[in-house]
């Protein structure tokens, strides 16, 4: 007789980077646990019968008032490593879209603010693998 071991509960998210043509990126300071006070990219569950996609756009717009039809996000992949959130095991796909330098932004739903950041001048230290999306959304493609 062999042990079975329970299956691992999984977690589907999806993140968005929203970038202005000027080399902007909008963040959001998380107003909860974990890394309650970081700054992070919009993002969330997604819900039954949602795509990631549609999942990636309405957590923007709940987060930060920014409008991004799904269509307009581009995939840039899937962060799945088994530590990437203290919370357990959480699989998100994140997408990115570029908007207009002048969208405004109001902080909503999980976000304790949100703000434009300098590319250049990022905070120190994002929340989660933050840093390793947003490395992958800013890289030129070929």
């Amino acid at each position: 007789m062999t042990d079975i071991e329970t299956p691992e509960a999984i977690r589907y998210t999806a993140d968005a980077v929203a970038l202005t043509p000027n080399g902007d990126v909008l963040l959001i300071e998380r107003d909860w646990p974990p890394h309650e006070g970081a700054w992070a990219l919009p993002g969330g569950h997604v819900d039954i019968g949602e795509t990631s996609r549609a999942a990636a756009a309405r957590e923007l717009e709940e987060e930060t008032g920014v409008r991004v039809a799904a269509d307009d996000l581009r995939q840039i992949g899937v962060w799945d490593s088994p530590g990437r959130d203290p919370r357990g095991r959480y699989v998100t796909v994140a997408y990115a879209a570029v908007v207009p330098s002048t969208t405004r932004i109001t902080a909503g739903d999980d976000a304790r603010t949100a703000r434009w950041w300098p590319l250049a001048n990022l905070p120190e230290c994002l929340a989660f693998d933050h840093a390793d999306i947003l490395r992958a959304a800013t890289v030129p493609t070929p």
